[in-house]
């Protein structure tokens, strides 16, 4: 089960967190905030992107709930290819093991890259996917610059259209 490895993850990590039970059919982040009166601006997702050419290469994002991540510019940038995609619903599960609504950069496999929006640092917590659809991560962002693979970027999300 995908939520001990999160939980050995952020163990190791030496970050305090709180690990918050929730009904999996308000996973998706919108609708968790709004169920839990949670503030979507402290809310955190979790978006795994691959390279349209093969060899696919992939990585993981974490912008705010907010903002939209800037695939075409910032993370094709990043990943040095000339096009990129948001990875499917099943290529994000082969590669994590996590189902969308609970993807976490916790517990990723050793040598995928993760880019992390500036935005999220100026929060005093983010509330994160865990791994799983019944439960969310509560968090510090200072969690991300303990996290091995992990780049802070700026200008990796803009502003979500209105």
């Amino acid at each position: 089960m995908i939520d001990a490895h999160v939980v050995r993850a952020l163990d190791t990590l030496g970050v305090p967190y709180e690990l918050m039970e929730i009904d999996p059919a308000f996973a998706d982040t919108a609708a968790c905030c709004e169920k839990y009166g949670l503030p979507l601006e402290s809310a955190g997702n979790t978006i795994v992107v691959a390279s349209k050419k093969e060899p696919r290469q992939f990585s993981a994002c974490v912008v705010k709930a907010t903002t939209r991540l800037d695939v075409n510019r910032a993370v094709r940038g990043l990943m040095g290819v000339s096009k990129v995609s948001f990875a499917s619903a099943e290529e994000t599960k082969a590669l994590t093991g996590m189902m969308l609504g609970g993807v976490t950069v916790f517990a990723l496999p050793p040598d995928l890259p993760i880019y992390v929006d500036d935005r999220l640092m100026e929060l005093p917590w983010v509330i994160l996917g865990s791994g799983s659809r019944s439960s969310k991560i509560k968090i510090a962002p200072d969690v991300f610059r303990r996290l091995p693979n992990a780049t802070i970027v700026p200008g990796l999300a803009v502003d979500a259209a209105r």
